[in-house]
């Protein structure tokens, strides 16, 4: 974790920071609701100074919530479809929040695939808007505070630490530039495309002598 390595995604505290930062240091912990969770492998971060967060359009009805205090839950529909979970990041006005894009599972697999309705496990959270279906995740918790129903926990002892790859955000086409999305390259849960530094092969390794 960052500097800030004291703090536990339990606490606001932990969200009252860069959005960056907060973004890093949520891989590896651990997602949980409705009796189901899973380690998250995939984040991207956004904040209201560029084009592609909803908050650089300033505060509106659809917005507040990013603006409100570190960790509420942003939970919006995109595509008219499908509900993403976003804690609110950095301190009350700022608009910042960091997308949970993707977990490994760890409990409830058999009620992540009733939710789901699919078998293979790498694809049940490969996708920010699969992980809510198979959590139960839904609109009705846009602006609760984590720890009233969607829960964050520290990565568990017994858990790797993660391996932070990061890259270029996908599915937006504005601020496409930035390498604001981070994931976990030892975990196959992470949404495709994945990012460059984890489609290239790994070359063999020689022994010395």
């Amino acid at each position: 974790m960052s500097a800030a390595a004291a703090l536990l995604p339990t606490h606001a505290e932990f969200y009252a920071r860069p959005v960056l930062e907060v973004a890093t240091d949520l891989l590896g912990c651990v997602l949980s609701h409705r009796a189901a969770s899973g380690r998250i492998v995939e984040t991207e971060a956004y904040h209201e100074a560029e084009p592609a967060c909803h908050a650089h359009a300033g505060l509106t009805a659809r917005t507040s919530v990013l603006f409100g205090p570190p960790g509420l839950a942003y939970v919006y529909r995109s595509y008219g479809i499908h509900a993403l979970l976003n804690p609110v990041c950095e301190p009350e006005g700022v608009g910042a929040a960091v997308l949970i894009r993707a977990l490994e599972p760890v409990e409830g697999l058999d009620l992540m695939r009733a939710r789901r309705g699919m078998a293979h496990a790498e694809d049940l959270c490969s996708g920010p808007g699969k992980l809510t279906q198979a959590l139960g995740i839904g609109l009705d918790l846009n602006g609760t505070s984590l720890g009233e129903g969607i829960e964050i926990l520290p990565r568990p002892p017994r858990m790797p630490a993660p391996r932070l790859v990061s890259g270029g955000r996908i599915g937006i086409t504005k601020a496409v530039e930035l390498p604001w999305r981070f994931c976990d390259a030892s975990s196959r849960c992470v949404s495709r495309p994945w990012p460059e530094a984890m489609r290239r092969p790994r070359r063999p390794h020689r022994p010395s002598g």
